[in-house]
């Protein structure tokens, strides 16, 4: 009998690492468009140029490190890792820090230690908070959703702020701007207005923030994809949701005109986002199933705590990195019992 290769082993891996990413680029589509259609083309602007930035440092990298170049950026991961940014950042975010944050992420947290598989933090995640400390006020000011946006921009302008940073005639950032749903309310909230007064305003749905909202829908549709296609496991994200849910419907119980209800937490910001295509990261995050109950739990727990008493609303990328550093540790207690030791196979 011939074999395709020498060795063993003989077959393809029914998952490769090209397979694998395209599946997610693929379930990350839904989402991504929904938040083209609510926050106008400065995502797809920022999508194509995060790509291309990303990919041009991984060819770089692999010319400097002298390994093949072809292999590495055709599995996509680089890809991956630009479009997850590109959806996490404001439409209008000037040009040269979507370069600088894809750069810092391909370069400083995949490539220098190792590359693919070897990276101990969520690339985009950590470009990200990079960005948001270091720009607050870039990283901060969106656009409103499509339904309260009186200025919506075509393809052009969004184009010329974002690499000019000209505005259209007549329009100021003041006008063009506003706060995300989660600095609105937490902002509100810090001045001691109550909850059902904040509710009130436009700028909030049935769950979440308007145009927020809907686009978690359709991240939850690309995460039920990639369940169903076992590209991931139900642990991390279930339990995620499940704990970020449960803590804020205890503290809405607790108080109703203080602490928003459970829902709003899952709809409004990165939640959805993070817990189907971030905290999943197979190279970051817990690879026990009981590793990644508890892994999944305590980011749920990380974004109630920074949204509600930190500094920075919309939390998820903080409780990622921070879970990020504590998942080897979480592995290594929750190892599986060996075969014939007892308890084996409860795992």
């Amino acid at each position: 009998m011939r074999f395709t290769t020498i060795t063993s082993p003989h077959s393809d891996r029914p998952n490769s690492v090209r397979k694998t990413m395209l599946l997610v680029i693929l379930a990350l589509m839904p989402g991504a468009a929904a938040m083209i259609w609510f926050f106008g083309w400065g995502i797809l602007i920022n999508m194509l140029l995060a790509s291309v930035t990303a990919v041009a440092c991984e060819a770089l990298a692999m010319r400097l490190r002298k390994r093949p170049v072809l292999p590495v950026v055709g599995d996509f991961s680089a890809v991956l890792t630009a479009l997850l940014f590109a959806v996490a950042v404001p439409p209008l975010l000037p040009w040269w820090l979507t370069v600088l944050g894809v750069a810092f992420a391909i370069l400083m947290v995949k490539q220098i230690y190792g590359g693919l598989g070897y990276n101990p933090f969520n690339p985009a995640m950590a470009a990200y908070v990079l960005l948001l400390v270091s720009y607050p006020v870039q990283m901060t000011s969106w656009l409103p959703p499509a339904m309260l946006n009186e200025y919506p921009l075509t393809f052009l302008q969004s184009a010329s702020v974002i690499f000019t940073g000209a505005l259209p005639d007549g329009l100021d950032w003041d006008t063009l701007t506003m706060a995300t749903p989660l600095d609105a309310m937490f902002t509100q909230l810090d001045q001691s207005r109550m909850l059902s007064e904040i509710l009130t305003q436009p700028l909030w749905g049935d769950f979440g923030g308007r145009g927020w909202e809907w686009a978690g829908n359709w991240f939850l549709l690309g995460g039920l994809f990639l369940l169903y296609k076992r590209v991931i496991s139900w642990h991390i994200p279930v339990s995620m949701l499940g704990s970020l849910l449960v803590i804020a419907m205890l503290f809405h119980f607790l108080d109703q005109e203080a602490y928003p209800f459970g829902m709003f937490h899952i709809f409004t910001g990165g939640t959805l986002l993070g817990a189907f295509f971030i905290a999943t990261d197979p190279v970051s995050a817990c690879t026990t199933r009981k590793g990644q109950l508890l892994y999944g739990a305590s980011i749920g727990l990380l974004v109630f705590i920074i949204r509600t008493w930190g500094g920075y609303p919309d939390a998820v990328a903080f409780a990622v990195l921070l879970m990020n550093m504590a998942a080897p540790t979480i592995d290594y207690y929750t190892q599986p019992r060996a075969f014939g030791h007892p308890g084996a196979g409860r795992d």
